[in-house]
């Protein structure tokens, strides 16, 4: 696993929980919490959540929804 993403295109197309972590630099609960809210998109895999590198960057540009944590 590379996590070591210089630009955002070595991203993924589409990121683990842990790597939206590790982008963010953020903690699980606040993750979790981005994904359980909507301010980032994600979609559900079986039992596997997935993040969208698209979704990754509405949310930087700030063309999410909503970019607070209710």
């Amino acid at each position: 696993m590379n996590t070591n993403y210089r630009q955002i295109d070595d991203l993924p197309l589409s990121l683990r929980v842990d790597e939206l972590m590790t982008v963010l630099d953020i903690g699980r609960n606040t993750a979790y919490a981005m994904l359980r809210s909507g301010v980032i998109r994600s979609v559900r895999i079986g039992r596997q959540i997935r993040i969208p590198r698209d979704a990754l960057i509405e949310f930087l540009r700030g063309d999410a929804n909503s970019t607070s944590l209710p």
